[in-house]
C-alpha cells in the first residue's frame, strides 16, 4: 500500500472524551421499555445546545428540531428503549416470577444482579439458579425458562416484599455498567439502542460545531417502545409527516461461535456501518449512502433483511403515504445480553455516514423512482 492510499484511509476519530463521557452515563442509566423518561431527559439535555427546538410526544419520544419552520423535513432516528422485565408473580415465600418487557432473553438470567424499579427507588436482588451439585444425579438438567427464572429479594414472605415498594407490574433492569475493552469495544447492557441515540446526537453537535447550515428542517428522533413493535416510531412518523427518513438500530456482528452466516449473513464488529436492503428500504435514498461512504472513503457493509428490517425504518417508511427511509445499522455482538459489544469505529463511521449523507439531500429532493 502506497503512502497515500494509507492516508486515504487513516481512520477518522468522531467521539470525544466529553462525549464519550455523556455516552457512558447514558448507558448506565436505565431505560426499559414504557419507562424511558429519565434517560430521554438525559438524551435531551445533551443535545440542547446543538438544536433549535424540541418536541416531547405523550409517551416519551424526544426530538431535536433544527430550522423548525422549513417545508422539507428530515429525519435520523434511533430507539431508546431496552429489553426489560416486569414482576409478574409473587409466592407466599418472597420469590419473584417475570415476565419479558421487550425481547429479554432467560437464557442469561441465572445469577444476574437486577434493579427492580419502585416508586421508593430501586430495590436490589437476584436471579437465583440451583447450586451445580444439586442438579446432579442422572437426570436430564433443566435449562432457564420462564417457567423457572425466579428474583431472589432476601425476602422470605410476600407482605416482606411489598413492604418494600414491590408489586405486580414492576419493572426490572440488569445493574450492569458500560466499560471500554481493550481500547477497541464499548461494552455494556442498552447497546441497543441507546448508541443510536448517541450517534444521532452527536451528528447535531458535528453539524453545529461545523457551522453547518441545512437547506430543510432536520428532526433528530429518540423513540421510545420499539422493542415491543415500533411504536414510538410509528406515533412520532405520523406527528412529525417527514419527507425522508434515514433510522440506525444495531445488527449482529456474525463472526462469534454459533452463529450461522449463511442464513445471518457475513458481518463483522469494525469493518463499518451496515447498509441494509430490504422492501422498507428506499433505494434512490440507499443509493445516496451508499455513494456517500464510496466519497468519502467511509468503510460500509451490506446486509440483505427480507421481508422486514425489524427496526424503526419499517414504521417511518409506512407511515403517512410512504417516506423514503433507509437503514445505517450497528454492527453488534451478543445482542439482548448485558455484555453488547461494539467497535469504536464503527460508532465514529456511523456518525459520519449520516452527517455526510445530510450534507448531500437537497431541499425538497424527490426520491421517486420515475414519474
Amino acid at each position: 500500500m502506497s503512502e497515500k492510499q494509507n492516508e486515504q484511509k487513516q481512520h477518522v476519530a468522531v467521539v470525544t472524551e466529553s462525549s464519550l463521557s455523556f455516552l457512558a452515563k447514558y448507558i448506565n442509566n436505565p431505560s426499559p421499555t414504557g419507562f424511558e423518561w429519565k434517560g430521554q431527559q438525559m438524551w435531551l439535555d445533551y443535545i440542547k445546545p446543538y438544536i433549535d427546538d424540541h418536541y416531547v410526544d405523550n409517551y416519551g419520544t424526544t426530538v431535536g428540531i433544527i430550522n423548525p419552520d422549513a417545508p422539507y423535513k428530515v429525519v435520523i432516528e434511533a430507539h431508546a428503549d431496552e429489553i426489560s422485565w416486569f414482576v409478574n408473580y409473587i409466592t407466599s415465600d418472597g420469590l419473584i416470577y417475570v415476565i419479558r418487557n421487550g425481547g429479554s432473553d432467560h437464557q442469561i438470567a441465572p445469577s444476574k444482579r437486577v434493579d427492580i424499579h419502585t416508586d421508593n427507588g430501586i430495590v436490589k436482588a437476584v436471579f437465583g439458579w440451583p447450586a451445580i451439585h444439586t442438579r446432579l444425579g442422572g437426570e436430564k438438567e433443566e435449562a432457564p425458562t420462564l417457567k423457572n427464572i425466579f428474583l431472589d429479594c432476601g425476602c422470605t414472605s410476600k407482605e416482606e416484599v411489598e413492604k418494600l415498594g414491590i408489586h405486580v407490574g414492576c419493572v426490572i433492569t440488569y445493574e450492569d455498567e458500560f466499560m471500554v475493552l481493550n481500547d477497541r469495544y464499548y461494552v455494556g447492557r442498552a447497546l441497543d439502542n441507546r448508541a443510536g441515540g448517541f450517534m444521532i446526537a452527536e451528528v447535531a453537535r458535528l453539524l453545529k460545531e461545523n457551522k453547518k447550515t441545512l437547506p430543510y428542517g432536520l428532526y433528530i428522533v429518540n423513540a421510545v417502545q420499539e422493542e415491543i413493535g415500533l411504536r414510538g416510531a410509528e406515533m412520532i412518523a405520523h406527528h412529525i409527516k417527514p419527507n425522508v427518513a434515514i433510522v440506525t438500530d444495531v445488527t449482529h456482528d456474525t463472526q462469534t461461535p454459533m452463529i450461522n452466516k449463511i442464513v445471518q449473513g457475513d458481518l463483522a464488529c469494525g469493518r463499518g456501518p451496515v447498509v441494509s436492503y430490504a422492501p422498507a428500504v428506499q433505494n434512490n435514498l440507499n443509493k445516496l449512502l451508499v455513494e456517500t461512504a464510496q466519497k468519502n472513503e467511509i468503510p460500509f457493509q451490506r446486509q440483505a433483511s427480507s421481508r422486514s428490517t425489524g427496526t424503526d425504518t419499517d414504521a417511518f417508511a409506512y407511515s403517512n403515504d410512504g417516506v423514503p427511509s433507509a437503514l445505517i445499522s450497528l454492527p453488534l455482538r451478543y445482542m439482548h445480553t448485558t455484555v453488547e459489544m461494539i467497535h469504536k469505529e464503527d460508532v465514529d463511521n456511523v456518525i459520519r455516514l449520516i452527517y455526510e449523507t445530510l450534507l448531500n439531500i437537497e431541499n425538497g429532493q424527490d426520491f421517486k423512482y420515475f414519474k
